[in-house]
Protein backbone atom coordinates (compact mmCIF):
# COMPACT_ATOMS: atom_id res chain seq x y z
CA UNK A 1 0.00 0.00 0.00
CA UNK A 2 1.42 3.41 -0.81
CA UNK A 3 1.20 6.52 0.81
CA UNK A 4 -2.02 7.38 -0.98
CA UNK A 5 -3.56 4.95 -0.82
CA UNK A 6 -2.94 4.42 2.58
CA UNK A 7 -4.26 8.19 3.28
CA UNK A 8 -7.60 7.92 1.56
CA UNK A 9 -7.73 4.46 3.46
CA UNK A 10 -7.79 6.52 6.63
CA UNK A 11 -10.19 9.07 4.94
CA UNK A 12 -12.63 6.41 4.74
CA UNK A 13 -12.10 4.95 8.00
CA UNK A 14 -12.40 8.21 9.73
CA UNK A 15 -15.43 8.89 8.52
CA UNK A 16 -16.98 5.76 10.37
CA UNK A 17 -15.15 5.87 13.53
CA UNK A 18 -16.17 9.18 14.00
CA UNK A 19 -19.52 8.28 14.76
CA UNK A 20 -18.24 5.80 17.32
CA UNK A 21 -19.58 7.30 20.51
CA UNK A 22 -17.98 4.31 22.70
CA UNK A 23 -15.02 2.72 22.81
CA UNK A 24 -16.48 -0.02 24.53
CA UNK A 25 -19.68 0.29 26.30
CA UNK A 26 -20.29 3.83 26.71
CA UNK A 27 -22.94 6.39 25.66
CA UNK A 28 -22.75 10.53 24.71
CA UNK A 29 -21.08 13.37 24.90
CA UNK A 30 -20.12 13.48 28.80
CA UNK A 31 -17.40 14.95 30.79
CA UNK A 32 -14.24 12.59 31.34
CA UNK A 33 -13.71 10.37 34.10
CA UNK A 34 -10.79 10.02 36.70
CA UNK A 35 -8.47 6.40 36.31
CA UNK A 36 -9.85 3.83 38.86
CA UNK A 37 -8.27 4.09 41.84
CA UNK A 38 -8.76 1.95 44.95
CA UNK A 39 -10.70 4.22 47.49
CA UNK A 40 -10.85 6.69 44.97
CA UNK A 41 -13.70 9.24 46.57
CA UNK A 42 -14.31 11.04 43.05
CA UNK A 43 -17.52 10.18 41.29
CA UNK A 44 -16.46 9.70 37.91
CA UNK A 45 -18.80 10.28 35.04
CA UNK A 46 -19.21 8.62 31.87
CA UNK A 47 -16.80 9.28 29.12
CA UNK A 48 -17.81 10.25 25.62
CA UNK A 49 -16.74 6.55 24.57
CA UNK A 50 -17.80 4.32 27.20
CA UNK A 51 -20.52 2.99 29.12
CA UNK A 52 -17.54 1.15 30.57
CA UNK A 53 -17.41 3.76 32.71
CA UNK A 54 -14.91 5.39 34.36
CA UNK A 55 -12.32 3.64 35.88
CA UNK A 56 -9.55 1.21 33.55
CA UNK A 57 -12.39 0.18 31.37
CA UNK A 58 -12.67 0.27 27.84
CA UNK A 59 -14.41 3.48 27.43
CA UNK A 60 -11.37 4.97 29.70
CA UNK A 61 -7.66 4.42 28.80
CA UNK A 62 -5.72 3.37 31.36
CA UNK A 63 -3.70 5.65 33.65
CA UNK A 64 -0.73 7.20 31.89
CA UNK A 65 1.34 10.00 32.28
CA UNK A 66 2.93 12.26 29.63
CA UNK A 67 6.12 10.48 29.43
CA UNK A 68 7.61 7.53 30.68
CA UNK A 69 8.62 7.88 34.13
CA UNK A 70 12.37 8.26 34.67
CA UNK A 71 14.42 4.64 34.72
CA UNK A 72 17.03 3.98 37.38
CA UNK A 73 20.59 3.40 36.13
CA UNK A 74 20.76 0.04 34.56
CA UNK A 75 21.15 -3.04 36.54
CA UNK A 76 22.88 -5.94 35.64
CA UNK A 77 20.52 -8.62 33.84
CA UNK A 78 18.23 -10.35 35.79
CA UNK A 79 18.31 -8.32 39.16
CA UNK A 80 15.37 -6.49 40.68
CA UNK A 81 15.54 -2.41 40.36
CA UNK A 82 13.56 -0.49 43.06
CA UNK A 83 11.07 2.24 41.37
CA UNK A 84 8.47 3.91 43.36
CA UNK A 85 9.44 2.55 46.26
CA UNK A 86 8.59 -0.96 44.68
CA UNK A 87 11.22 -3.89 43.53
CA UNK A 88 9.53 -6.09 40.35
CA UNK A 89 11.26 -9.31 39.43
CA UNK A 90 12.72 -9.49 35.88
CA UNK A 91 11.20 -11.72 33.01
CA UNK A 92 13.05 -14.21 32.02
CA UNK A 93 12.52 -13.12 28.44
CA UNK A 94 13.67 -10.08 29.14
CA UNK A 95 17.34 -8.99 26.99
CA UNK A 96 19.73 -6.26 26.10
CA UNK A 97 19.83 -7.51 22.40
CA UNK A 98 18.41 -3.96 21.64
CA UNK A 99 20.31 -1.91 23.95
CA UNK A 100 19.84 1.72 22.44
CA UNK A 101 16.57 1.01 20.50
CA UNK A 102 13.80 3.89 21.46
CA UNK A 103 10.32 2.53 21.71
CA UNK A 104 7.17 5.05 21.18
CA UNK A 105 4.14 4.15 22.50
CA UNK A 106 0.80 5.54 22.24
CA UNK A 107 -1.07 4.94 25.98
CA UNK A 108 -3.78 6.67 27.55
CA UNK A 109 -3.82 9.25 29.90
CA UNK A 110 -2.54 9.67 33.44
CA UNK A 111 -5.44 9.27 36.43
CA UNK A 112 -2.80 9.65 38.93
CA UNK A 113 0.92 10.52 39.83
CA UNK A 114 2.30 7.33 40.47
CA UNK A 115 1.10 5.91 36.76
CA UNK A 116 -0.63 3.02 36.29
CA UNK A 117 2.77 1.92 34.23
CA UNK A 118 5.52 3.81 35.78
CA UNK A 119 7.19 1.21 37.38
CA UNK A 120 7.05 -1.28 34.69
CA UNK A 121 8.29 1.12 32.32
CA UNK A 122 11.43 1.68 34.47
CA UNK A 123 12.10 -1.82 35.17
CA UNK A 124 11.41 -2.40 31.55
CA UNK A 125 13.87 0.09 30.52
CA UNK A 126 16.49 -0.75 33.49
CA UNK A 127 16.34 -4.85 32.34
CA UNK A 128 16.63 -4.41 28.67
CA UNK A 129 18.58 -0.80 28.02
CA UNK A 130 15.69 0.26 25.62
CA UNK A 131 14.23 4.06 26.36
CA UNK A 132 10.64 3.73 26.40
CA UNK A 133 9.23 7.31 25.21
CA UNK A 134 4.87 7.74 26.25
CA UNK A 135 2.71 9.23 23.45
CA UNK A 136 -0.18 10.26 25.44
CA UNK A 137 -3.34 9.77 24.13
CA UNK A 138 -6.50 11.49 24.64
CA UNK A 139 -8.89 11.26 27.82
CA UNK A 140 -12.09 10.50 25.11
CA UNK A 141 -11.52 7.21 23.82
CA UNK A 142 -13.17 8.20 20.20
CA UNK A 143 -10.53 10.78 20.04
CA UNK A 144 -7.90 8.38 20.79
CA UNK A 145 -8.82 5.72 18.09
CA UNK A 146 -8.72 9.38 15.54
CA UNK A 147 -5.48 10.16 16.10
CA UNK A 148 -4.15 6.34 15.81
CA UNK A 149 -5.78 6.24 12.72
CA UNK A 150 -3.75 9.00 11.67
CA UNK A 151 -0.82 7.57 12.39
CA UNK A 152 -1.85 4.39 10.99
CA UNK A 153 -3.39 5.79 7.69
CA UNK A 154 -0.22 7.96 6.72
CA UNK A 155 2.05 4.48 7.57
CA UNK A 156 3.70 6.33 10.00
CA UNK A 157 6.61 4.56 12.12
CA UNK A 158 6.60 7.21 14.56
CA UNK A 159 4.49 5.30 16.85
CA UNK A 160 5.81 1.14 17.60
CA UNK A 161 2.91 0.03 20.36
CA UNK A 162 -0.72 1.13 20.76
CA UNK A 163 -3.22 0.59 23.35
CA UNK A 164 -6.29 -0.59 21.95
CA UNK A 165 -9.65 -1.10 22.84
CA UNK A 166 -11.72 -4.56 23.07
CA UNK A 167 -13.82 -3.12 20.07
CA UNK A 168 -11.05 -2.46 17.67
CA UNK A 169 -9.30 -5.29 16.45
CA UNK A 170 -11.69 -5.69 13.51
CA UNK A 171 -11.02 -2.12 12.61
CA UNK A 172 -7.10 -2.15 12.97
CA UNK A 173 -5.86 -5.43 11.68
CA UNK A 174 -4.58 -4.55 8.08
CA UNK A 175 -2.37 -2.61 10.44
CA UNK A 176 -1.03 -4.84 13.25
CA UNK A 177 1.63 -6.95 13.18
CA UNK A 178 0.18 -10.87 14.13
CA UNK A 179 2.02 -11.24 17.60
CA UNK A 180 1.06 -15.11 17.61
CA UNK A 181 4.71 -15.04 15.20
CA UNK A 182 6.33 -13.11 18.35
CA UNK A 183 4.59 -14.16 21.37
CA UNK A 184 5.22 -17.55 22.90
CA UNK A 185 1.96 -19.67 22.34
CA UNK A 186 2.12 -20.74 25.80
CA UNK A 187 1.74 -17.36 26.69
CA UNK A 188 -1.25 -16.52 24.98
CA UNK A 189 -3.08 -19.16 25.86
CA UNK A 190 -2.70 -18.01 29.26
CA UNK A 191 -5.46 -14.78 29.08
CA UNK A 192 -9.09 -15.62 28.61
CA UNK A 193 -9.78 -17.23 25.60
CA UNK A 194 -12.77 -14.62 24.84
CA UNK A 195 -10.36 -11.77 24.88
CA UNK A 196 -8.02 -13.68 22.21
CA UNK A 197 -10.86 -14.74 20.17
CA UNK A 198 -12.30 -11.13 20.33
CA UNK A 199 -8.36 -9.65 19.25
CA UNK A 200 -7.89 -12.87 16.62
CA UNK A 201 -8.66 -11.61 12.74
CA UNK A 202 -8.79 -13.79 10.30
CA UNK A 203 -5.86 -16.27 12.12
CA UNK A 204 -4.34 -12.85 12.75
CA UNK A 205 -3.42 -12.29 16.82
CA UNK A 206 -4.10 -8.31 16.58
CA UNK A 207 -3.20 -7.52 20.33
CA UNK A 208 -2.08 -8.82 23.50
CA UNK A 209 -4.56 -8.36 26.43
CA UNK A 210 -3.29 -6.34 28.96
CA UNK A 211 -6.01 -5.96 31.67
CA UNK A 212 -9.82 -6.33 31.18
CA UNK A 213 -13.40 -5.71 32.49
CA UNK A 214 -17.00 -7.10 31.93
CA UNK A 215 -20.22 -6.88 33.47
CA UNK A 216 -21.01 -7.52 37.20
CA UNK A 217 -24.35 -8.35 39.31
CA UNK A 218 -24.27 -5.88 42.14
CA UNK A 219 -26.19 -7.21 45.37
CA UNK A 220 -26.59 -5.96 48.46
CA UNK A 221 -25.41 -8.55 51.31
CA UNK A 222 -27.33 -7.17 54.20
CA UNK A 223 -30.78 -7.42 52.13
CA UNK A 224 -30.26 -10.26 51.05
CA UNK A 225 -29.61 -12.06 54.48
CA UNK A 226 -32.60 -9.74 55.75
CA UNK A 227 -34.95 -11.18 53.65
CA UNK A 228 -33.81 -14.75 54.32
CA UNK A 229 -31.67 -15.20 50.93
CA UNK A 230 -28.34 -17.42 50.95
CA UNK A 231 -26.73 -15.96 48.54
CA UNK A 232 -26.92 -14.19 45.20
CA UNK A 233 -29.46 -15.10 42.05
CA UNK A 234 -27.76 -17.67 39.86
CA UNK A 235 -31.09 -17.39 37.48
CA UNK A 236 -32.99 -14.71 35.95
CA UNK A 237 -35.93 -15.82 37.49
CA UNK A 238 -34.74 -15.82 41.00
CA UNK A 239 -33.32 -12.34 40.78
CA UNK A 240 -36.70 -11.07 39.85
CA UNK A 241 -38.53 -12.87 42.70
CA UNK A 242 -35.83 -11.57 44.94
CA UNK A 243 -35.80 -8.08 43.73
CA UNK A 244 -39.76 -7.48 43.72
CA UNK A 245 -40.04 -9.14 47.61
CA UNK A 246 -36.98 -6.95 48.88
CA UNK A 247 -38.23 -4.21 46.83
CA UNK A 248 -42.04 -4.16 48.65
CA UNK A 249 -40.67 -5.09 51.90
CA UNK A 250 -38.35 -1.89 52.06
CA UNK A 251 -41.11 0.12 50.78
CA UNK A 252 -43.51 -1.34 53.47
CA UNK A 253 -41.10 -0.15 55.67
CA UNK A 254 -41.16 3.70 54.46
CA UNK A 255 -38.55 4.16 51.76
CA UNK A 256 -40.87 4.91 48.34
CA UNK A 257 -37.83 5.43 46.49
CA UNK A 258 -36.75 1.96 46.50
CA UNK A 259 -36.49 -0.30 43.77
CA UNK A 260 -35.20 -4.02 43.10
CA UNK A 261 -32.80 -4.02 40.18
CA UNK A 262 -30.72 -0.96 37.73
CA UNK A 263 -29.73 -1.39 34.80
CA UNK A 264 -28.27 0.64 31.55
CA UNK A 265 -31.56 1.16 29.23
CA UNK A 266 -30.37 4.25 27.21
CA UNK A 267 -30.17 3.98 23.82
CA UNK A 268 -26.31 3.80 23.51
CA UNK A 269 -23.20 1.44 23.10
CA UNK A 270 -24.16 0.47 27.30
CA UNK A 271 -27.26 -1.50 26.20
CA UNK A 272 -25.23 -3.23 23.58
CA UNK A 273 -23.85 -4.28 26.52
CA UNK A 274 -26.80 -5.05 28.67
CA UNK A 275 -28.84 -6.68 26.16
CA UNK A 276 -26.27 -8.64 24.67
CA UNK A 277 -25.74 -10.40 28.36
CA UNK A 278 -29.98 -11.09 28.37
CA UNK A 279 -29.73 -12.29 24.90
CA UNK A 280 -26.77 -14.85 25.24
CA UNK A 281 -27.75 -16.32 28.41
CA UNK A 282 -30.96 -16.85 27.41
CA UNK A 283 -29.24 -19.24 24.87
CA UNK A 284 -29.95 -16.15 22.07
CA UNK A 285 -26.35 -16.03 20.50
CA UNK A 286 -24.04 -13.01 20.26
CA UNK A 287 -26.42 -10.97 17.73
CA UNK A 288 -23.55 -12.29 14.85
CA UNK A 289 -21.58 -15.01 15.18
CA UNK A 290 -17.96 -15.56 15.06
CA UNK A 291 -18.57 -16.84 11.30
CA UNK A 292 -20.41 -13.73 10.12
CA UNK A 293 -24.12 -15.51 10.91
CA UNK A 294 -26.84 -13.09 11.98
CA UNK A 295 -28.51 -14.91 14.75
CA UNK A 296 -30.24 -12.13 16.35
CA UNK A 297 -33.95 -13.10 15.54
CA UNK A 298 -34.18 -16.49 17.55
CA UNK A 299 -37.05 -17.33 20.08
CA UNK A 300 -34.64 -17.65 22.84
CA UNK A 301 -33.50 -13.58 22.15
CA UNK A 302 -36.73 -12.68 21.97
CA UNK A 303 -38.06 -14.14 25.20
CA UNK A 304 -34.74 -11.95 26.53
CA UNK A 305 -35.96 -9.08 24.96
CA UNK A 306 -39.50 -9.28 25.92
CA UNK A 307 -38.31 -10.56 29.77
CA UNK A 308 -36.24 -7.01 30.20
CA UNK A 309 -39.28 -5.18 28.86
CA UNK A 310 -41.30 -6.86 31.91
CA UNK A 311 -38.76 -5.22 34.51
CA UNK A 312 -39.63 -1.42 33.54
CA UNK A 313 -41.50 0.03 36.67
CA UNK A 314 -41.98 -3.04 38.07
CA UNK A 315 -38.65 -4.35 39.60
CA UNK A 316 -37.04 -1.15 37.88
CA UNK A 317 -37.41 2.41 37.60
CA UNK A 318 -39.66 3.80 34.91
CA UNK A 319 -36.79 5.85 33.78
CA UNK A 320 -34.34 3.24 33.50
CA UNK A 321 -34.67 3.55 29.99
CA UNK A 322 -32.77 6.37 29.75
CA UNK A 323 -29.76 4.84 32.21
CA UNK A 324 -25.68 5.06 31.76
CA UNK A 325 -23.60 3.65 33.76
CA UNK A 326 -23.38 6.57 36.34
CA UNK A 327 -27.61 7.08 36.89
CA UNK A 328 -27.81 3.34 37.77
CA UNK A 329 -24.61 3.70 40.78
CA UNK A 330 -26.44 6.73 41.65
CA UNK A 331 -30.03 4.62 42.48
CA UNK A 332 -27.29 1.73 44.14
CA UNK A 333 -25.14 3.67 46.53
CA UNK A 334 -27.82 5.86 47.56
CA UNK A 335 -28.95 2.78 48.93
CA UNK A 336 -31.99 2.40 46.98
CA UNK A 337 -31.50 -0.76 44.80
CA UNK A 338 -31.34 -4.12 45.75
CA UNK A 339 -29.24 -5.61 42.67
CA UNK A 340 -27.67 -3.14 40.34
CA UNK A 341 -25.72 -4.54 36.71
CA UNK A 342 -22.59 -2.49 36.22
CA UNK A 343 -18.50 -2.90 35.67
CA UNK A 344 -15.57 -3.37 38.10
CA UNK A 345 -15.17 0.10 38.64
CA UNK A 346 -18.28 0.66 40.54
CA UNK A 347 -16.86 -1.55 43.42
CA UNK A 348 -14.44 0.65 45.03
CA UNK A 349 -16.19 3.70 44.51
CA UNK A 350 -19.57 1.84 46.40
CA UNK A 351 -16.61 1.06 49.30
CA UNK A 352 -15.54 4.62 49.97
CA UNK A 353 -15.84 6.11 53.50
CA UNK A 354 -18.29 7.87 52.39
CA UNK A 355 -20.57 5.29 50.49
CA UNK A 356 -24.05 4.45 52.58
CA UNK A 357 -23.64 1.41 51.44
CA UNK A 358 -19.96 0.49 51.97
CA UNK A 359 -19.35 -3.13 53.23
CA UNK A 360 -23.09 -4.27 52.53
CA UNK A 361 -22.89 -5.36 49.27
CA UNK A 362 -20.73 -7.72 46.45
CA UNK A 363 -20.29 -8.92 43.02
CA UNK A 364 -21.11 -12.13 41.33
CA UNK A 365 -21.63 -13.50 37.83
CA UNK A 366 -24.67 -12.23 36.25
CA UNK A 367 -28.08 -14.32 36.15
CA UNK A 368 -28.71 -16.85 33.30
CA UNK A 369 -31.62 -18.41 31.92
CA UNK A 370 -30.48 -21.30 30.12
CA UNK A 371 -27.10 -22.50 31.67
CA UNK A 372 -24.64 -19.85 30.58
CA UNK A 373 -23.43 -16.54 32.24
CA UNK A 374 -22.49 -13.48 30.62
CA UNK A 375 -20.89 -10.53 31.30
CA UNK A 376 -20.00 -8.91 28.20
CA UNK A 377 -16.21 -8.56 27.36
CA UNK A 378 -14.44 -5.13 28.26
CA UNK A 379 -10.88 -4.21 28.44
CA UNK A 380 -7.69 -2.72 26.54
CA UNK A 381 -4.77 -4.78 24.75
CA UNK A 382 -1.47 -3.70 23.10
CA UNK A 383 -0.82 -4.15 19.59
CA UNK A 384 1.96 -3.38 17.49
CA UNK A 385 1.86 -1.37 14.48
CA UNK A 386 2.91 -3.14 10.70
CA UNK A 387 4.74 0.27 10.42
CA UNK A 388 7.18 0.24 13.65
CA UNK A 389 10.79 -0.35 12.97
CA UNK A 390 11.55 -1.88 16.52
CA UNK A 391 8.84 -4.57 16.04
CA UNK A 392 11.22 -7.14 17.80
CA UNK A 393 11.99 -4.90 20.57
CA UNK A 394 8.55 -3.72 20.40
CA UNK A 395 7.04 -7.64 21.14
CA UNK A 396 9.13 -7.65 24.14
CA UNK A 397 7.77 -5.05 25.54
CA UNK A 398 4.33 -6.00 24.93
CA UNK A 399 4.80 -9.22 26.31
CA UNK A 400 6.56 -7.43 29.65
CA UNK A 401 3.47 -5.83 29.71
CA UNK A 402 0.84 -8.36 29.85
CA UNK A 403 3.09 -10.76 31.67
CA UNK A 404 1.94 -12.11 34.97
CA UNK A 405 4.77 -9.95 36.87
CA UNK A 406 3.16 -6.68 35.06
CA UNK A 407 -0.23 -7.46 35.69
CA UNK A 408 0.09 -8.58 39.31
CA UNK A 409 2.11 -5.30 39.92
CA UNK A 410 -1.00 -3.58 38.22
CA UNK A 411 -3.73 -4.72 39.81
CA UNK A 412 -2.45 -4.86 43.13
CA UNK A 413 -1.32 -1.32 42.91
CA UNK A 414 -4.40 0.05 40.45
CA UNK A 415 -6.75 -2.49 40.63
CA UNK A 416 -6.45 -2.94 36.85
CA UNK A 417 -7.88 -6.39 36.46
CA UNK A 418 -5.91 -9.08 34.76
CA UNK A 419 -6.53 -11.22 32.15
CA UNK A 420 -4.16 -14.21 32.97
CA UNK A 421 -6.41 -16.57 34.58
CA UNK A 422 -3.80 -17.94 36.92
CA UNK A 423 -3.64 -14.68 38.79
CA UNK A 424 -7.20 -15.08 40.01
CA UNK A 425 -6.15 -17.81 42.83
CA UNK A 426 -3.01 -15.48 43.87
CA UNK A 427 -2.74 -15.01 47.28
CA UNK A 428 -1.08 -11.67 47.44
CA UNK A 429 -3.82 -10.53 44.72
CA UNK A 430 -6.85 -11.53 46.30
CA UNK A 431 -5.59 -10.11 49.95
CA UNK A 432 -5.02 -6.92 48.34
CA UNK A 433 -8.09 -6.76 46.51
CA UNK A 434 -10.46 -9.22 47.56
CA UNK A 435 -13.23 -8.73 45.63
CA UNK A 436 -11.59 -10.50 42.98
CA UNK A 437 -12.64 -13.99 44.28
CA UNK A 438 -15.56 -14.25 42.56
CA UNK A 439 -14.95 -13.18 39.47
CA UNK A 440 -12.93 -15.68 37.25
CA UNK A 441 -16.37 -17.13 35.98
CA UNK A 442 -17.25 -13.76 35.46
CA UNK A 443 -14.01 -13.75 32.91
CA UNK A 444 -14.27 -17.30 32.10
CA UNK A 445 -17.89 -16.88 30.86
CA UNK A 446 -17.11 -13.48 29.12
CA UNK A 447 -18.99 -12.67 26.09
CA UNK A 448 -17.86 -10.72 23.15
CA UNK A 449 -19.72 -7.89 20.87
CA UNK A 450 -19.35 -8.87 17.56
CA UNK A 451 -16.41 -6.14 17.00
CA UNK A 452 -14.22 -8.50 15.06
CA UNK A 453 -15.92 -10.14 12.72
CA UNK A 454 -17.90 -7.23 11.85
CA UNK A 455 -14.90 -4.59 11.51
CA UNK A 456 -15.61 -0.73 10.66
CA UNK A 457 -19.50 -1.72 10.53
CA UNK A 458 -19.55 -2.35 13.92
CA UNK A 459 -20.65 0.85 15.23
CA UNK A 460 -23.82 0.73 12.40
CA UNK A 461 -24.35 -2.78 14.04
CA UNK A 462 -24.07 -1.92 17.41
CA UNK A 463 -26.42 1.26 16.87
CA UNK A 464 -29.09 -0.79 15.06
CA UNK A 465 -29.45 -3.31 17.82
CA UNK A 466 -29.54 -1.29 20.24
CA UNK A 467 -32.01 1.04 19.31
CA UNK A 468 -34.22 -2.05 18.69
CA UNK A 469 -34.15 -3.49 21.83
CA UNK A 470 -34.38 0.22 23.20
CA UNK A 471 -37.90 0.30 21.46
CA UNK A 472 -38.77 -2.87 23.08
CA UNK A 473 -37.78 -2.08 26.57
CA UNK A 474 -40.21 1.50 25.81
CA UNK A 475 -42.94 -0.73 24.89
CA UNK A 476 -42.69 0.70 21.49
CA UNK A 477 -42.55 -2.86 19.62
CA UNK A 478 -42.47 -6.18 20.89
CA UNK A 479 -39.51 -8.36 20.92
CA UNK A 480 -40.90 -10.18 17.98
CA UNK A 481 -41.53 -7.66 15.98
CA UNK A 482 -38.46 -5.48 17.09
CA UNK A 483 -35.70 -8.69 16.51
CA UNK A 484 -37.38 -9.28 12.96
CA UNK A 485 -37.04 -5.91 11.72
CA UNK A 486 -33.43 -5.82 13.33
CA UNK A 487 -32.81 -9.30 11.07
CA UNK A 488 -33.24 -7.29 8.31
CA UNK A 489 -31.47 -4.06 8.75
CA UNK A 490 -28.30 -6.30 9.65
CA UNK A 491 -28.54 -8.00 6.19
CA UNK A 492 -28.56 -4.57 4.73
CA UNK A 493 -25.57 -3.57 6.01
CA UNK A 494 -23.27 -6.31 6.81
CA UNK A 495 -24.59 -8.70 3.50
CA UNK A 496 -24.16 -12.18 5.81
CA UNK A 497 -26.24 -15.22 5.95
CA UNK A 498 -28.75 -15.40 9.04
CA UNK A 499 -28.93 -18.75 10.29
CA UNK A 500 -29.46 -19.41 14.09
CA UNK A 501 -27.24 -19.73 17.41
Amino acid sequence: MNLVEGKLKYLVTLLVVLALITAACGGGETTEAPAQQEGAAEVPAAEESAAEAPAASEEQAPAAEESAAEAPASSEEGASVETSGASLPSADFLTRDYEGTTLRVFFGPAGDEAGTYGDLVAQFEAETGITVDVVTAPNSATDHLVQMLQFLGAQSSDIDVYQVDVIWPGILANDAVDLSQYIPAEEVDAHFPAIIENNTVDGKLVALPWFTDAGLLYYRTDLLEKYGYDGPPATWDELEEMAATIQAGEREEGNDSFWGFVWQGNNYEGLTCDALEWQYSHGGGRIIEPDGTITVNNENAIAAMNRAAGWVDTISPPGVTSYQEEDARGVWQSGNAAFMRNWPYAYSLGNNDDSPIQGLFDVSVLPTAADQNAGTLGGWNLMISQYSQNVDASAMFVRYMSSPIAQKDRVIRVSLLPTLVELYTDPEILEAQPFLDPLLDVFTSAVARPSTVTGELYNEISTAYFNAVHSVLTGEETGEDALLDLEDELVDITGFEVGQP
